[in-house]
């Protein structure tokens, strides 16, 4: 079975993971500093290897040793780094300190000997002075020997079949001498949308109708999960998501799961204040006091972000209200809108779920840049023959201190804080306990225990 090799630097729970696996690549290795959403990643793609710890100080050798890799092997290196974009007066732009992630992900990619690489980010990156970011950022992949497709482009998810207008910047790029991957034509528009005359595609409607509603279920009050046999009839684009055929694994791996539980739906006790401003918001505008975005049930959503760090007070992320309901959405319906099937599962909290999601880049429209690589490569990827076993479901509920314990990590401070501090004596991948299945289920029992 060729399936090529691709390795998730700054992976979060796995939206890249999951597009790239869909078209047909084995994610041999995932990179992730916050150890919840590495425990997270590691739940749902059981065959990678997790590697919890921050890129700076961290060598592609020794990716390569905890991933179980030969040298030249990796076929590409994916990953969104944080960074500012902010040049300084006189200095260049990568020589700010708060850019220093960006370049970690350059060297990687050259330690790794990668042939291909999709670097993706904010829009932002593309505006103003910012743009001296992109020139030097090229040319450093230059230094590095790698070619980049110009001119970049600015992808919209709603553009890929996913209902959401969500805008990011994608770099595609070569080693030098292959071919060049080329973007992905615009394939949807959103259904509202009669400015263009691509197909429409799937509306907020579309993405959650057929859902159980969470308020029906007392237990949503203390649990993210419940078991439901209620399933209205689903859209095309839901059917994708309940996985129903093929369209909703493509070259990925198949997952055994309880497709009667419904996860990922803790319910919030909104006051009757917040459901009557709910209620009186027009779909398609923003609830004034609370700044929410109210669904349009035939539009699209408005880009789902991931809220603030613990550095910024842990806002949580502005999760939209309900076109239909005086609620916000729980973030299973988030994930729908995001394009994350329904095996998919997520921290049991809905702050960290909702973030998860939030950071992550939606697999349809990963999927779809995914393909573009395997052109470029020149091979037709086999489809997996096994079914997995997602993860144990603790590893969906440990907080900050259990899930440190659990892959022998510091606890980690503020979010971008430890992006961009060094691990210092942190384990030798290849050595440590995370080399020892034995050793991860006996801190996972002892985590449980307490």
């Amino acid at each position: 079975m060729h399936r090529p090799i691709c390795i998730d630097l700054f992976a979060g729970a796995g939206g890249l993971s999951l597009g790239f696996e869909q078209a047909g690549f084995d994610i041999a290795a995932s990179v992730e500093i916050d150890p919840i959403h590495a425990a997270v990643h590691a739940f749902n793609f059981p065959r990678c290897r997790t590697v919890p710890q921050s890129v700076v100080g961290l060598s592609g050798q020794e990716i390569l040793k905890a991933s179980g890799l030969k040298p030249h092997s990796v076929d590409v290196v994916v990953g969104g780094a944080p960074c500012q974009g902010f040049s300084l007066i006189g200095q260049r732009a990568l020589d700010d300190p708060r850019n220093l992630l960006v370049r970690e992900f350059v060297r990687l990619v050259s330690e790794l000997d990668a042939k291909y690489f999709v670097f993706e980010n904010v829009k932002g990156l593309t505006i103003g002075r910012q743009k001296q970011f992109l020139d030097e950022l090229i040319c450093e992949f230059a230094d590095a020997g790698y070619e980049l497709r110009s001119p970049w482009r600015i992808l919209n998810a709603v553009n890929f079949g996913v209902p959401q207008h969500r805008e990011r910047l994608f770099l595609l790029g070569a080693r030098n001498g292959l071919d060049l991957p080329h973007y992905p034509a615009p394939l949807t528009r959103a259904p509202d949308d009669a400015r263009s005359d691509l197909p429409s595609g799937p509306s907020c409607g579309d993405a959650i109708d057929d859902l159980p509603e969470p308020e029906d279920f007392v237990r949503l009050l203390s649990s993210d999960e419940v078991l439901t046999n209620t399933r209205a009839r689903a859209s095309r684009y839901a059917e994708t998501m309940r996985c129903v055929g093929e369209a909703g694994w493509g070259l990925g791996y198949r997952r055994l799961w309880q497709r009667n539980l419904l996860t990922s739906s803790a319910r919030t006790n909104h006051t009757r204040t917040s459901r009557r401003r709910f209620s009186a918001t027009e779909q398609g505008t923003v609830e004034p006091v609370s700044r929410f975005y109210k669904l349009p049930r035939n539009g699209v959503s408005n880009t789902l972000r991931a809220g603030t760090d613990s550095a910024r007070g842990a806002f949580t992320s502005p999760r939209p209200i309900h076109y239909e309901k005086n609620r916000c959405v729980t973030v299973r319906e988030m994930a729908r809108l995001h394009g994350f099937p329904d095996w998919f599962r997520f921290h049991v909290t809905k702050w960290h779920g909702a973030r998860q999601i939030g950071n992550a880049v939606p697999p349809p429209l990963a999927k779809i840049v995914a393909e573009q690589i395997v052109l470029a490569l020149g091979i037709r990827p086999s489809p997996p023959n096994l079914e997995l076993e997602l993860g144990d479901p603790q590893l969906l509920s440990m907080d900050m201190t259990q899930s440190a314990r659990y892959w022998g990590v510091p606890v980690p401070i503020a979010p971008r804080m430890r992006e961009i501090k060094s691990e210092r004596g942190s384990p030798d991948l290849a050595n440590s306990r995370l080399d020892s299945n034995a050793s991860k289920n006996q801190l996972l029992k002892e985590v449980v225990q307490r």
